[in-house]
């Protein structure tokens, strides 16, 4: 699992918009909500937001509650091996990016 990697392609990809002389903004995706008896609110998400929603990846379920019932009672056992490689692999590849 890289850090970051998703949110820095979203921005970067949202920076880079050209925006077009005197266009208004369109609001992003809208919501209503019914909280009970004469309540409501509405919820609008940037244009970001909804970029990343899209963007972001499924997860499995069944394998959280799994590591969740690992950790819970005890038997959850890291790796710190696959942690360090995967930590000096990112610090790699952030170095390279600001070398090149």
């Amino acid at each position: 699992m890289k850090i970051g990697t998703q949110m820095d392609k979203v921005l970067t990809g949202l920076s880079s918009r050209p925006e077009s002389v005197g266009s208004t903004k369109t609001p992003g995706k809208t919501a209503s909500l019914d909280g009970g008896v004469g309540k409501s609110a509405t919820v609008t998400l940037s244009e970001t937001a909804s970029l990343l929603s899209e963007d972001s990846a499924a997860f499995d379920a069944a394998k959280v509650a799994r590591i969740k019932q690992a950790i819970d009672n005890g038997s959850y056992q890291v790796n710190a091996g696959a942690i360090a490689d995967k930590l000096i692999g990112n610090a790699k590849e952030l170095l390279q990016g600001r070398q090149g």
